[in-house]
């Protein structure tokens, strides 16, 4: 279902529990959810206080769990409605269903006209896709910039090397979750299982397990009464070829730590993980996230079963796209601006989103190396920076004081960070994406520097 379907039903299932509508302030709410926006901007956007809005919000919640049966959050929203939709459109199959067994015995109902059944063999496969595909975590494509290079490769590793496990990182606005989007799009058809999966919806490895345990025991039509009837789930991914995506995968790390040390709560996805890789079996794990697994990081031959993909930023041709929806593909400087702001999607909508309102240009504006930071990209900055050790944040502090590539030797003679402190605060500054290194030299790109300096003032 896309948003508008969403908040129709939602708007239906409201006036079914209460005789009235959506209010626009409750609409608002249920669009942010779906958007992975915040109520602190439907505040700013009803003038009113958050409060108001997560009051409302939490009122809203509570009549959606008591139609639809379970306890519905912000977290689980999308998921529910989709259960929702699902379930009410098994249970008119089978009202259906229900009325061709009476044709079947000679009681034919009126005003139903008789009909050919269906052909058996079309309809066991149709059934087959639906109850072996749970993309509803899945957010919607929008916009795809050629990413031609990645989505080879991502094949490539899954079709044709059968790779185990496969991490796609990058920071923040880069584009994972669209590319992986588009890729599971393209190859799911290619899986007995295609499953998408955001960790916020499993606080527990057991839960994250189970669902998926569910969805295959509910396909293999066994007893799910009869629990001994389950197996491990690695079971199931060497019975079954599997395409699984976790979406979000840097929730599973502490903040203020470097990168890749999971929370004590998430410990046991370490040794999920490590059964992934090491053990022999036909499925593949996808991970998303501004940062992998300490395991991931440490497997550096190509002869293994885990690979990591590092987005990168758009070419020049694929950010003169996006500049061009906002009527700058006419400028000068266009070509510059996509540098500096290193091809990243989300910063250039955000950049050139502030550039349109102020109906100026880019060389008006962006004279020199100017780097503007609208505030909708200093919160995106702000999630991340916020996971920093302070180890990290001193380095940051360094290179952010440096125009140029800075040389590690030179990094070395730093009186304030002990050499073996600062050797890992780097190799963990460039797990979590935020560095650049070329040989024995690191820098950051000009946006997280003036954004390390502001901070810093």
């Amino acid at each position: 279902m896309n948003l508008k379907e969403m908040l129709n039903l939602a708007d239906r299932i409201v006036f079914e529990k209460t005789g009235q509508y959506l209010d626009d302030l409750q609409e608002a709410v249920l669009k942010a959810t779906l958007q992975h926006d915040t109520y602190k901007h439907v505040a700013k956007d009803f003038d009113c206080s958050e409060s108001r809005v997560r009051n409302a919000a939490s009122e809203l919640w509570q009549l959606l769990s008591e139609e639809l049966g379970e306890d519905v959050n912000k977290k689980n929203f999308r998921s529910a409605i989709h259960r929702f939709q699902v379930s009410n459109a098994l249970n008119f199959a089978n009202n259906v269903s229900s009325i061709f067994n009476i044709c079947a015995e000679g009681r034919h109902p009126p005003n139903i006209p008789k009909s050919h059944p269906p052909n058996q063999e079309t309809s066991n496969r149709k059934q087959s896709q639906i109850s072996h595909q749970d993309l509803s975590e899945m957010p919607d494509l929008g916009d795809f910039f050629d990413r031609t290079p990645e989505l080879h490769t991502l094949t490539t590793w899954i079709l044709q090397q059968h790779c185990r496990l496969i991490t796609l990182t990058g920071i923040s606005g880069i584009g994972k979750t669209t590319l992986a989007v588009q890729l599971v799009q393209q190859i799911k058809d290619e899986f007995e299982y295609a499953v998408w999966y955001t960790l916020d919806e499993f606080p527990t490895l057991e839960k994250f397990q189970s669902n998926l345990i569910q969805l295959f025991s509910h396909s293999e039509k066994q007893d799910l009464s009869n629990q001994q009837k389950c197996l491990p789930l690695i079971k199931y991914l060497q019975n079954h070829r599997c395409l699984i995506v976790l979406d979000d995968v840097h929730n599973l790390f502490c903040s203020g730590e470097l990168a890749g040390k999971y929370k004590p709560e998430y410990e046991e996805y370490r040794t999920l993980f490590k059964q992934i890789e090491k053990l022999s079996h036909q499925s593949c794990l996808m991970l998303i996230g501004w940062e992998q697994p300490r395991e991931v990081t440490q497997v550096k031959s190509q002869n293994t079963s885990i690979r990591n993909l590092q987005l990168k930023g758009l070419d020049i041709a694929v950010g003169r796209e996006i500049l061009r929806d906002y009527g700058l593909e006419a400028s000068d400087n266009s070509e510059t601006l996509i540098h500096r702001y290193q091809g990243n999607p989300l910063w250039l909508k955000s950049v050139a989103n502030l550039i349109q309102d102020l109906g100026g240009g880019v060389t008006e504006l962006l004279p020199n190396d100017t780097i503007l930071l609208p505030e909708d990209l200093k919160d995106v900055l702000q999630q991340q920076f916020d996971r920093l050790s302070e180890l990290e944040k001193q380095v940051i502090s360094l290179l952010a004081k440096e125009s140029q590539p800075i040389n590690r030797a030179k990094l070395l003679e730093n009186e304030i960070i002990p050499a073996s402190d600062l050797l890992n605060a780097l190799q963990s500054l460039s797990r979590r994406c935020l560095i650049e290194q070329q040989a024995n030299f690191y820098t950051i790109s000009p946006v997280l520097r003036q954004y390390a300096i502001a901070q810093a003032v």
